[in-house]
């Protein structure tokens, strides 16, 4: 029953997808000239370097800095929300709106978080809180991940209003606090509890996917991602009588554990496709050598275990697209070096395919353990997961004409994200959430998270001219 429903949802998705978009806007045969650089540099310089780590930093401020060139460009201060609770004065989130001609159509929302995950100036070559342009680079803490559509996005909104640009749906902008420590607190799932007009859209541009270079830095693949999976930890637990080191016994809670783990690590959750991950591989089959995309097409066509294990020896990520992953990422126990373990527990990390229940996988775990000594609990509330959004004409046609006019050649690749963004929150709104962004990076990627966080000028600047188009089509679309 819950398989039929997820069907039937999904295919109520698409038709209100259907129904929303309808025809589609021609983009203008000359993309406009990339006017303003110099002012979406200066903007981006001060989103970047206003911390919002959690430790010390201030989305406040940056959501409220933000709102203010937005104010000076000729926003209206009932168009300009500063929302947060009050218990995190730091946290606060901005939604801008850029009223449409037509108020009886669903706005288009765009999304990006402006914390960003933390830094210690020890570590880094460079201030990571200081924005540095070296060798065609931006390095900065926050420079990709997520500043950087953050400030495209201000930026399109800014020159929108100041170039008369009134579209035909509402435009939202939210620039939203929490994404990278959700455990403490996040936007919005509070938006959506507590002031769930301020995020009620068609659909939604996110984070979450970009674009793919080739060794010679061409673009080669623009991904849009469609759905995610989604996180969650289980916490696996065995207690024990215990006793005396000198005296062990048949039935040691260190031993129990680690073979139940043993047989979790030997197990595979069956592959599952989806629109985005079949589009994906279907796009890559055309894009890698022979070999590896014969084994592609074994596994879009039979499931092929053999081929996806060869997948996986080659790039863990692909596996990961193809299936729920559950893996043990912490281990606790024991309590004495002398005494036989009376507790032993460990953490399992799952990354469950979007439109699968938590309790399936739970429930998966427990027949997979085979040991009914060991107790499984979610480590924290499971989120009420989604089906991943629909990939419809009215979506993928805009991108791809686009995307040739801006990179002749470039093939558009469906993608689904293994990690978690804030979309799987707005997905489980009922709000389809794409990743689309137009910035490209090379093989190493832009180290989001790491040390010497970096993105190319050239991407920022290819990505801040795609996207200030393709929300202008998006959003002048005819019902």
């Amino acid at each position: 029953m819950r398989e039929r429903t997820q069907r039937l949802k999904l295919t109520h998705l698409a038709a209100i997808a259907g129904l929303l978009f309808g025809s589609l806007a021609r983009p203008s045969p000359a993309l406009a000239a990339d006017d303003g650089e110099a002012a979406f540099r200066d903007l981006y310089r001060e989103l970047v370097e206003t911390n919002t780590t959690l430790s010390a930093g201030d989305c406040t401020a940056g959501a409220r800095a933000m709102a203010a060139r937005l104010s000076k460009a000729g926003f209206a201060d009932g168009d300009l929300q500063v929302l947060g609770p009050a218990e995190y004065p730091r946290e606060h989130a901005l939604i801008a709106t850029l009223q449409g001609r037509d108020p009886s159509l669903a706005p288009l929302l765009l999304l990006a978080h402006i914390d960003v995950v933390e830094a210690r100036r020890e570590d880094w070559e460079r201030d990571p809180f200081k924005l540095v342009e070296e060798d065609g680079w931006f390095y900065a803490r926050g420079a990709s991940d997520d500043k950087a559509m953050a400030a495209v996005f201000t930026d399109s909104l800014i020159r929108y209003k100041r170039q008369g640009y009134k579209p035909r749906r509402t435009i939202k902008l939210a620039l939203t606090c929490g994404e990278e420590t959700s455990e403490s607190f996040n936007s919005v799932r509070w938006l959506l509890e507590t002031k769930p007009d301020a995020l009620k859209a068609a659909f939604a541009l996110n984070e979450g996917a970009g674009g793919e270079l080739d060794a010679a830095g061409k673009p080669v693949a623009l991904n849009i991602q469609a759905g995610e999976k989604v996180y969650q930890d289980f916490k696996l637990a065995i207690t024990n009588v215990g006793g005396h080191s000198s005296r062990p016994t048949g039935d040691n809670a260190i031993y129990r554990l680690s073979a139940a783990l043993e047989r979790l690590a030997a197990y595979r959750f069956p592959i599952a496709l989806n629109d985005a991950t079949r589009g994906y591989f279907e796009a890559q089959s055309r894009l890698v050598e022979d070999k590896v995309a014969g084994d592609m097409r074994a596994v879009l066509q039979s499931s092929d275990e053999a081929a996806a294990t060869r997948l996986w020896a080659l790039n863990p990520g692909w596996n990961s697209m193809l299936r729920t992953t559950c893996v043990a990422t912490m281990i606790q126990g024991g309590h004495a070096p002398n005494a036989l373990p009376q507790q032993v527990s460990a953490n399992v990390n799952c990354r469950i395919l979007p439109g699968v229940a938590v309790d399936a996988v739970q429930q998966q775990i427990a027949r997979v353990l085979a040991d009914d000594a060991i107790r499984i609990t979610p480590s924290d509330e499971p989120v009420v997961i989604g089906p991943p959004p629909p990939l419809t004409p009215q979506i993928m046609q805009p991108v791809r004409k686009l995307a040739q006019r801006l990179w002749p050649g470039v093939t558009v690749v469906p993608t689904m994200s293994t990690g978690a963004t804030d979309g799987r929150f707005l997905n489980a709104s009922g709000i389809p959430t794409y990743g689309l962004s137009g910035m490209f990076h090379d093989a190493e990627g832009s180290r989001a998270h790491g040390l010497n966080e970096r993105i190319r000028v050239k991407s920022l600047l290819d990505g801040r001219r795609f996207l200030h188009e393709i929300v202008k089509v998006y959003a002048d679309q005819k019902p």
